[in-house]
């Protein structure tokens, strides 16, 4: 690779097909890992003897961390290189995978599910600022697709490679399995991934405390609360929640280029696309989590027929990447994104308005066009996000973009429980009723692009 390439803007050839397959693969254990966990807790919670209750820990674990830890990390991302942070990043998400298949208990299993989360932070958060290093500004919107592709293919062939892993062997092989896998990405990276420019920044070891209590305080009291915990505990928590995020706020205003990044969050078009994700994912969970239980609990499908049904979503997504991809470089995202979640909120509609005893088909077309929707949003946002920002303040908004998903996910499993917890056999209607607002608010937001300061959106 030549210093030019390095450089400019993006790489070309086979040097940018090597690239982006390291960088696809690091994002694949990632999401691949955290659909596994999901299927395979029953069988986790039974062998180490422990209720679904405390069980859940082995997700929220990982979710946590991984959420907390992702703008420190792209700030240190600014520091150390993108291309260095990613690699490390895999390379301990290699180890913890080895310590959750060699735990026994409950506490090892979740701190090793921590480690994995932050092994995986380390990745996301620099993941779009390499993409945006290894694609021409011209074509970026097809590297972001292929991103996009690739998460959802992880989501997609999560539950079957669980299932076929499972009905051969017990479930440390499930984290096993990420071994081979990590090293294949590792040695890809080292081959292939190029050095970013990087900074001289201290890294502001107070704002990444304070941004821990924040959101750990909010993310860990908002979910007592959607399941009925309200105690001082809960309150507690809270309370240093929302204390640390002002104080974390206040002590970044100001800064030249701050941990939690204020300054992007003051160009209107970044903060719009940031909302517009955020939400966007929000509306993907009140679908993903409470479909399930409409399967089962109103429409008397069994789980293997709920697992086969839901499918169509992450297809649908999948089918529409390669395209979408390319549309993204030529069509504003607002209206691209726009389209995207009103599709996905018309498919939710559908859903919510399904007859007392639909065929498969009827059920399977709906999902697919909610999917389809969906599709449309990530490529042109996010690169709308990547674009609003200065170039070296890449790493920034490329935590930011993970923060959207993981964040709006986070709250949106928060509110699903809310909902199932308060309003028992209507719960999943609801959430499907709230699922499609939520998409058509995120729509209205994407519109709004056009009508900020210096006009059409990119």
């Amino acid at each position: 690779m030549s210093q030019a390439q390095q450089a400019g803007d993006g790489l070309e050839g086979a040097a940018r097909g090597r690239a982006m397959a390291a960088v696809s693969l690091a994002v694949m254990l990632s999401t691949l890992d955290y659909a596994l966990a999901n299927v395979a807790l029953p069988t986790i919670a039974r062998d180490i003897h422990t209720d679904s209750s405390n069980a859940i820990w082995v997700i929220n674990a990982y979710q946590l961390v991984n959420v907390v830890a992702v703008l420190p990390l792209a700030a240190l991302g600014e520091r150390w290189g993108y291309r260095r942070m990613a690699q490390t990043g895999v390379l301990v998400f290699v180890v913890a995978s080895v310590l959750c298949a060699v735990s026994r208990t409950l506490p090892q299993l979740a701190a090793a599910r921590g480690l994995q989360g932050l092994g995986a932070s380390c990745i996301l958060s620099v993941n779009a600022g390499l993409i945006r290093l290894i694609y021409p500004q011209r074509i970026l919107g097809q590297g972001i697709a292929r991103n996009a592709l690739v998460i959802a293919l992880g989501v997609a062939i999560g539950p079957t490679v669980a299932a076929g892993v499972l009905s051969v062997a017990p479930w440390p092989y499930l984290f096993y399995l990420n071994v081979p896998l990590g090293l294949l990405a590792w040695l890809l990276g080292q081959a292939s991934l190029p050095d970013s420019p990087r900074s001289d920044r201290r890294f502001d070891a107070r704002a990444a405390g304070l941004l821990a209590l924040g959101l750990g305080g909010l993310i860990v009291g908002g979910d007592r609360i959607a399941h009925a915990r309200v105690d001082a505990l809960t309150a507690g928590l809270l309370g240093v929640g929302l204390v640390a995020m002002v104080g974390l706020v206040r002590r970044e205003l100001g800064q030249e280029r701050p941990l939690l990044p204020v300054d992007l969050l003051g160009i209107p078009a970044f903060a719009i696309a940031f909302a517009v994700g955020f939400i966007g994912f929000i509306a993907s969970n009140f679908f993903i989590i409470s479909m399930p239980f409409a399967l089962e609990g109103l429409f008397a499908r069994t789980p293997v027929e709920t697992g086969l049904l839901i499918t169509p979503w992450p297809v649908a997504i999948v089918l529409v990447a390669p395209w979408v991809g390319r549309l993204s470089d030529r069509v504003s995202a607002a209206w691209l994104s726009a389209l995207g979640m009103a599709v996905a909120g018309v498919g939710f509609i559908a859903l919510r308005l399904l007859p007392a005893h639909p065929d498969n088909l009827d059920i399977a077309w709906r999902i697919g066009l909610a999917g389809a929707g969906f599709g449309l949003l990530q490529p042109p946002n996010n690169r709308a996000m990547l674009l609003a920002a200065p170039r070296e303040r890449t790493a920034g908004a490329s935590g930011m973009i993970s923060v959207a998903r993981l964040l709006g996910q986070t709250v949106g499993a928060m509110l699903v429980a809310l909902v199932l917890a308060r309003a028992a056999a209507a719960g999943p209607r609801l959430c499907l009723t709230l699922a499609a607002a939520t998409a058509f608010l995120s729509a209205g937001l994407s519109l709004s692009r056009p009508l900020l300061p210096g006009g059409r959106s990119r």
